[in-house]
C-alpha cells in the first residue's frame, strides 16, 4: 500500500481534504447551534418582556391584577412555546399560573410526553409600578429545544451532513483526477527512462500538457537522449572509420608478407621500405588515437602558466619555417602591437597550433602563403588566427571538420590527408582550455581558423 507516488499523493490529498471538511463542518454546526440558541434566548426574553409590560400596564390601569388580557398571553405562550408563567402578588399569593396547562395537554395527548430526565429552567422577575414592587413573575421553560426548534436543528444538521458527504465525494474524485494529472508526466518520464535503458535512443517525451517543473526534467531527458543517440552514432561511425583506416595498411602488409612467404617477392630494401611505410602508418594511427584519448580525458590536468602571445609566435616561426621553406610555402608572422598575456598549458598550446599549421601546410600549394597573427577583438580572450591560401572547403563541411576521421573530400589521398584525428585533438584540447574555435573557409580560396584562449582561468 502507498508504494506508488500517485497513491501517496492521492492518500495525502484525501486525508487533508477530510480533515479540512471535518473541521469546517464542525465549526459550521457549532456556530449555527450557538447562534440559534442565542436567537431563541433573545426571542424568549422579548416574549417575557412583553408579558411583564402587559402585566404592569394592566396593574397601572386597574390597580390590581386582572386576567384579561394577560391570561390570554400566558395561555398562548404555554400552548405554542412551552413557556409557562406563575404570577405572584407582593404578598406571595399566586394570581395566575399557566404551568398546569402542560399537564392538561399531556393528559389529552396534545403534546409529546416529556422525555426522561428533562430539565426545566425558571427565572424570576420583579414587577414594579411607579418604583413600587407589586409582585413577581416566574418564567418556566425547558432547557432543551422544543418540538419545532428540535426539528429545525435536525433538518439543518441533515443538510450539513449531506453537504459534508457530497464534499467528501468531490474531494476524492478531484484528488484522483489531480493526482493522475500530476503523476502523468512522471509516468511518461519513467516509461521513457525504461525505453532508454532498453537502448531505444529514439524515445522522446512530448512536452505538451506537462507542468513547468516536469517539463524542465523532460527537456533535460530529451537532450540526454539526443546526446546519447549522437554519441552512439559517433561510436558506430568511429568504429567503422577505424576499421577502414586499419584495413588498408593491414591488407597491404598482409599481401606483401604473403608474397615474401610464397617466394613471389624478393625481400629487397625497396620492398621492405614499402612494408615499413605501411607499418608506420599503423604506428601513427595508434599514436594519434592515444593523443586523442588523452586530450578527451575529462580528468586531463593542464599545467597552465602565463604566456605572452608574441613569444608563442616566435617559437612557431623557429619550429615551422624550415618545413614551410622546404615545400615552398610562405609562412608570415604578424607580431602584435603590444604584449598580450593569457593563461594556457604551453605544451598543449603548441600541440594545438602545430596541428592547425600542419593542416594549413598540407593543403596550401607551393607559392602560396600561410599567415599567423594575434587578434584581441573578443573581450577576455587572446586569439591566434591561422589563414592559408589553400584549397578551402565547402560550407556544409565546416561543422563536421572536428569529428574523428571526417574528410570533406572523400577521394583525398589518405597519405596526404593524414588519419583524420588531428582536428579532433585540437577541439578536445580547446575545450579543456575553455577556449573557442571559429572557422571560416571558401572553396579554392583558403581557410581561416581562429583559436581563442581565455586570458584568465
Amino acid at each position: 500500500m502507498l508504494q506508488t507516488l500517485r497513491s501517496k499523493i492521492l492518500f495525502y490529498l484525501v486525508l487533508i481534504s477530510m480533515i479540512g471538511i471535518v473541521i469546517v463542518s464542525f465549526f459550521i454546526q457549532y456556530g449555527f447551534e450557538e447562534s440559534f440558541h442565542s436567537y431563541l434566548d433573545r426571542n424568549r426574553e422579548k416574549k417575557i418582556d412583553r408579558i411583564i409590560t402587559e402585566i404592569e400596564k394592566d396593574y397601572r390601569k386597574n390597580g390590581h391584577f386582572t386576567s384579561d388580557p394577560v391570561f390570554g398571553l400566558l395561555h398562548e405562550h404555554a400552548m405554542t412555546d412551552q413557556l409557562y408563567f406563575q404570577l405572584y402578588d407582593r404578598f406571595g399569593q399566586v394570581q395566575m399560573d399557566s404551568s398546569n396547562i402542560r399537564g392538561m395537554l399531556n393528559s389529552f395527548g396534545l403534546t409529546e410526553p416529556p422525555p426522561d430526565g428533562e430539565e426545566w429552567h425558571s427565572t424570576t422577575y420583579t414587577l414594579k409600578v411607579d418604583n413600587a414592587i407589586i409582585g413577581k413573575l416566574v418564567a418556566i421553560y425547558p432547557e432543551g429545544l422544543i418540538d419545532d426548534e428540535y426539528t429545525f436543528i435536525q433538518t439543518i444538521q441533515l443538510y450539513i451532513l449531506a453537504a459534508v458527504c457530497l464534499t467528501i465525494v468531490l474531494a476524492i474524485v478531484f484528488s484522483m483526477i489531480f493526482s493522475k494529472k500530476l503523476t502523468s508526466g512522471l509516468k511518461k518520464l519513467s516509461f521513457a527512462a525504461g525505453e532508454l535503458q532498453q537502448h531505444n535512443l529514439d524515445i522522446r517525451i512530448p512536452l505538451s500538457g506537462l507542468p513547468t517543473e516536469v517539463k524542465q526534467i523532460a527537456i533535460s531527458f530529451n537532450n540526454l537522449a539526443e546526446s546519447l543517440a549522437k554519441e552512439e552514432m559517433l561510436r558506430k561511425q568511429f568504429t567503422g572509420d577505424l576499421a577502414h583506416e586499419l584495413r588498408t595498411p593491414l591488407a597491404t602488409l598482409r599481401s606483401q608478407i604473403e608474397a615474401f612467404q610464397d617466394g613471389i617477392w624478393e625481400p629487397t630494401p625497396q620492398r621492405l621500405e614499402v612494408s615499413h611505410e605501411e607499418l608506420m602508418r599503423l604506428v601513427r594511427l595508434v599514436n594519434e588515437l592515444e593523443k586523442l584519448l588523452a586530450a578527451e580525458n575529462p580528468q586531463i590536468r593542464l599545467e597552465k602558466i602565463e604566456l605572452e602571445a608574441g613569444s608563442v609566435l616566435a617559437a612557431l616561426w623557429e619550429m615551422f619555417s624550415p618545413i614551410f621553406k622546404e615545400k615552398g610555402v610562405g609562412l608570415q608572422i604578424k607580431e602584435p602591437d603590444q604584449e598580450e598575456m593569457f593563461e594556457a598549458d604551453k605544451d598543449r598550446l603548441m600541440q594545438v597550433l602545430s596541428n592547425i599549421l600542419n593542416n594549413a601546410l598540407k593543403y596550401t600549394p607551393e607559392g602560396k602563403n600561410v599567415t599567423i597573427s594575434v587578434v584581441t577583438e573578443k573581450d577576455g580572450y587572446v586569439g591566434f588566427m591561422i589563414q592559408d591560401e589553400g584549397s578551402g572547403m565547402k560550407e556544409e563541411d565546416i561543422p563536421h571538420i572536428f569529428e574523428r576521421f571526417y574528410r570533406g573530400d572523400k577521394s583525398r589521398d589518405r597519405k596526404t590527408g593524414g588519419v583524420g584525428i588531428g582536428l579532433s585533438i585540437v577541439k578536445a584540447l580547446m575545450d579543456a582550455h575553455k577556449g573557442v574555435i571559429k572557422v571560416k573557409s571558401r572553396l579554392n580560396k583558403g581557410t581561416s581558423i581562429t583559436l581563442w584562449f581565455p586570458q584568465e582561468d
